[in-house]
């Protein structure tokens, strides 16, 4: 497996937006706590989680077109056999590492789009990366998400991404989204604990170090106040785990943000592909169903909608070293209470491929975009997606 940090970064460089990247914001959960309870979120208002899987994930042992003979022949090393499998409809299976997803599916809270990419797709991380997340097959200097930014009024908490590197699809002409990083609130134990809270008063007689002290103090306490019913203590778990807890946290805390992104590396699976992939949807799938859980117990349970992606699917054939090369199409899962679950598009053939030899596209993802954007953003397809007005609807 390749982790593949540097493509981000190369995307930034390319598009000129690293400059405009390292002005984002950091966000602490102070600050989010804040924001929280002096400009909560409306009630009713829609909310995006992206999950970014970032490498290549293969669609076709995610969502697998078992009854295929072709797709038993030519990847005869890494096929899925029946007990690794959670029958979707008699021909389509999830594979078994997805049990949380599968049953969310059943309760028709899972839209599959089948078959996503675009058009002539690139077989690069770089330049695939690059057009999934500018949502331009022309170069745009800037992100689908970027460009939602530029038209909302000025605001730190609109979009944010979870970890240590601004998704590029945050990056727009005039904005940029902020950041947090995973982590939960930590009190002192032990004697301390008692006499802590006492020292955060602050006295008249304080010099500047003295009060910045007992401020910063007061803050912790406040902050633990305000979120220690949605935030662990410390974060456990997957990566992808510990950042899809801190936000459904904060959703559920109510901070004013309509954009959200986590992310996931590794799925370049060039090699091993069946152990790796299968651990790395494990991953994916026990936090889905976490936070799905949370959202739900929740007063948001039927306002977000999550969409996982990756920038491109692989190859039909598998390799001799029991991995894929880079493919095309792949399928986009969008999940939600409010979202109209079940197949949408059509399963790409494993016979007649492109002349690549590559699954050909069935459903262009700017159209997933443009449901999104209309559907959850209520923002005009064709003002962030220039030239493009489609919109697939899931609710």
């Amino acid at each position: 497996m390749i982790n593949c940090e540097f493509d981000r970064r190369r995307f930034l460089q390319w598009t000129g937006a690293s400059l405009f990247a390292a002005m984002s914001t950091q966000l602490s959960l102070e600050s989010l706590a804040s924001a929280a309870s002096h400009s909560p979120l409306p009630a009713k208002t829609p909310i995006l989680v992206l999950v970014t899987l970032y490498g290549g994930n293969d669609g076709l042992n995610m969502v697998v077109p078992f009854e295929d003979p072709v797709y038993h022949r030519v990847r005869s090393n890494i096929a899925l056999s029946s007990s690794q499998l959670i029958p979707i409809t008699h021909s389509l299976a999830f594979n078994s590492s997805m049990p949380a997803i599968s049953a969310l599916y059943k309760r028709r809270k899972v839209a599959i789009v089948q078959g996503v990419s675009y058009p002539d797709p690139s077989l690069s991380h770089f330049s695939s990366m690059a057009i999934w997340q500018s949502a331009s097959l022309t170069g745009l200097s800037s992100g689908w998400i970027g460009r939602w930014l530029d038209q909302q009024p000025h605001n730190a908490f609109n979009a944010i991404g979870v970890g240590s590197n601004l998704p590029p699809a945050f990056v727009g002409v005039t904005s940029v989204a902020s950041m947090v990083d995973v982590g939960g609130i930590q009190l002192p134990s032990g004697p301390v604990a008692s006499v802590l809270p006492s020292l955060g008063h602050s006295s008249t007689s304080d010099v500047a170090l003295e009060a910045s002290a007992a401020t910063s103090i007061t803050d912790l306490f406040s902050t633990a106040k305000r979120l220690s019913q949605h935030i662990p203590k410390s974060p456990s778990g997957s990566w992808i785990g510990q950042q899809l807890s801190l936000v459904s946290a904060m959703i559920n805390a109510n901070v004013p943000t309509r954009v959200w992104e986590v992310n996931l590396s590794s799925f370049d699976t060039h090699t091993g592909e069946q152990g790796d992939q299968n651990a790395l949807l494990a991953d994916v799938d026990a936090a889905i169903g976490a936070f799905m859980k949370s959202i739900s117990a929740g007063d948001r349970s039927r306002e977000v909608t999550v969409m996982i992606y990756s920038e491109f699917g692989r190859r039909v054939e598998s390799n001799a070293s029991d991995g894929t090369d880079h493919g095309t199409s792949a399928p986009v899962l969008l999940i939600g209470n409010g979202v109209k679950g079940g197949l949408y598009g059509e399963q790409p053939s494993l016979k007649h491929l492109d002349p690549n030899g590559n699954l050909k596209v069935a459903m262009d993802f700017r159209s997933v975009y443009g449901g999104l954007l209309h559907d959850v953003l209520a923002t005009p397809v064709s003002d962030i997606i220039p030239s493009w007005n489609k919109a697939l609807s899931v609710h």
